[in-house]
This record gives C-alpha cells, structure tokens and sequence, in this order.
C-alpha cells in the first residue's frame, strides 16, 4: 500500500498532517505528537500534489471557511468493529448540531456503553471529517477532545455556530 502525506495551516490547529493511501483518506494528525505516532508507523512519502491530498485540503479548507458542511472525500476508517460502529454513528451527526456519549451508546443499540463511546471518540483517526467534535457530555458541557483539548472542540462548535 502506497501512502501519502500532506499538510495545511490552520488557524485552530496550527498545522495538521493529512494521510492518504491511493483511494482514501484514512489519518488526519491534529498535532505534532500525533504526527510522529503516525509518521513512525507508515513512513509516508510526502506528496502535496497527490490528487486526492489536494482535495481533501480543498475541503478542509472550505469548511474552516464556513462554507462546507458536509464531506465528501472517501474515508477508510480502521479500528475495532465497536469504534467502526461509533465512528460511523458519528457521521450521521449534522453540521452545527450536538449529541452526548450516551445518546451516540443508545443509537448503536449499547446504552451502557457510554464511557466506551467516549474512548472510541478519543482513538478517531479522521478527526473534523468524522465529527467526534460534535459530542459533548450530557450536561451540555465540554469533554476532551482528542484527550484533552477542550479548546479546540469549543473552537470547532463554534465555527459551526454552536455555543456551549
């Protein structure tokens, strides 16, 4: 498998590393320790003209703009049948609106899995792409955001013009 890597400026996250094999986007790296985890693991080739590294960057970009609310770009999620199932859960949630951990547990029929809800949010490879910013506790109040960056999922509810 051939895999590739580009990357953009953020305001938000400063800059973020996006990761392609040859017909899907499958990591987004939302920071620099994230991106050594996965830069040791794949060994990527840096190609920022890789057609669909441009695309995704398109509209990634469009959204950061407040013009896109939905993605297009093929995703390949992997992980655990239990996070595919949160993950995939988690694309259903609509641009600018919320849902908590145990609203996302009883959709995909285990309502007491709540807590593993939360940890699946954490592992999401695609994060923004497949929304885990769009979950918050059931008290309305803001819960870690790829473990600890309350800040950024504030930033991004807000940007979809959600206050919290």
């Amino acid at each position: 498998m051939s895999v590739k890597y580009g990357k953009m400026q953020t305001e938000i996250f400063g800059t973020i590393y996006i990761l392609v094999n040859e017909k899907e986007l499958f990591d987004i790296s939302l920071s620099e320790e994230d991106w050594e985890k996965t830069n040791e693991t794949y060994s990527p080739e840096y190609d920022q003209k890789d057609s669909l590294v441009v695309e995704i960057i398109e509209q990634l970009t469009e959204y950061f703009e407040g013009n896109r609310k939905t993605f297009t770009v093929p995703i390949k999620l992997t992980g655990t049948a239990f996070q595919q199932q949160v993950w995939q859960e988690l694309c259903k949630i609509p641009y600018g609106e919320t849902r908590c951990y145990a609203d996302i547990a009883t959709a995909i029929d285990n309502p007491k899995a709540v807590r593993a809800v939360g940890q699946a949010n954490r592992k999401n490879p695609i994060p923004i792409v497949v929304p885990c910013h769009r979950v918050i506790g059931k008290d309305k109040s803001l819960t870690g955001y790829t473990g600890t960056r309350t800040d950024l999922k504030e930033k991004l509810l807000q940007l979809e013009g959600i206050t919290v």
